[in-house]
């Protein structure tokens, strides 16, 4: 697997990198022999985290403590990976908040803090990063968004929408930047068990209902995204720019088999089946 996506000595950007998701995919990238650059707000556990992957897989890592909705801290963000690098070749935006709230409750300064680091921080970075791989003529960008940003998530602020902006983004970035080499996709995960969403899962009733309505029958796990992540990253989706990959069990595509039927879906295809 490591050969095959050949992210071997890949310099690699992972925003929220010590968040559940960034934290999976710092590891994975790790694995893979790529160079990792961690980039979050909390100092302490990045050095740590860094220091961790560089003696766990005799790899070089770079810890760097910035806000990715500041300007000037993302730029020099740039600035450090390039001076220490020489490039940077792949950035993956994670970093997101969920706050739940009824709309009408919901107040601007909420509002706001979910387009600021949600959507706002996401642009910022790719727009940084993307100008020194305009120059390189050749980078990669995986952003997280979710299927919510499709389907809105209901009560959930603005995380819906901020999401939905982050797929047009990533779409906006790869029809303009697709020229210079540079490639933008995101991968939209749904009932994947992170520990955002962990505790909806420790009661078994909801983690029950709500496999149920996935068509692998399962909770997905950080391993799914992060594999959708590395293939995304990786030049074996070397013509895939602009795209939107579900990970999310065919939860997306099981609308009609949520409609209720006599006796259930399945039992009353089969009663009623050549009759």
């Amino acid at each position: 697997m490591t050969k095959w996506l050949n992210l071997q000595d890949k310099v690699v950007v992972v925003t929220g990198a010590v968040g559940g998701m960034g934290t999976k995919f710092t590891e994975d990238f790790a694995a893979q022999g790529s160079k990792v650059v961690l980039m979050d707000l909390l100092e302490d556990k990045l050095n740590t985290r860094a220091k961790e992957l560089a003696d766990r897989y005799g790899i070089e890592t770079l810890a760097i403590v910035a806000n990715a909705t500041k300007e000037d801290e993302v730029n020099a963000a740039v600035a450090k990976v390039v001076a220490t690098f020489g490039r940077v070749d792949i950035l993956v935006n994670t970093a997101s908040i969920l706050r739940f709230s009824p709309l009408e409750d919901l107040s601007v300064d909420e509002w706001q803090t979910a387009v600021d680091i949600n959507l706002n921080g996401y642009f910022i970075t790719s727009q940084a990063f993307g100008k020194q791989m305009i120059k390189q003529k050749s980078g990669t960008m995986v952003h997280i968004s979710t299927v919510a940003g499709i389907f809105p998530e209901t009560y959930s602020g603005a995380y819906s929408t901020t999401k939905a902006g982050v797929l047009m983004m990533s779409k906006q970035m790869a029809a303009e930047w697709g020229q210079f080499g540079i490639r933008s996709n995101c991968v939209l995960p749904c009932l994947v068990e992170t520990p955002m969403s962990h505790a909806f899962y420790t009661d078994p009733e909801v983690q029950k209902g709500r496999s149920r309505l996935v068509a692998s029958k399962r909770i997905g796990k950080l391993e799914d995204i992060s594999n959708a992540v590395l293939y995304l990253a990786s030049d074996r989706s070397d013509y895939t720019n602009g795209a939107e990959l579900r990970v999310d069990g065919g939860l997306s595509i099981m609308m009609q088999d949520m409609i209720p039927k006599p006796g259930g879906r399945r039992q009353y295809a089969i009663d009623h089946h050549q009759k």
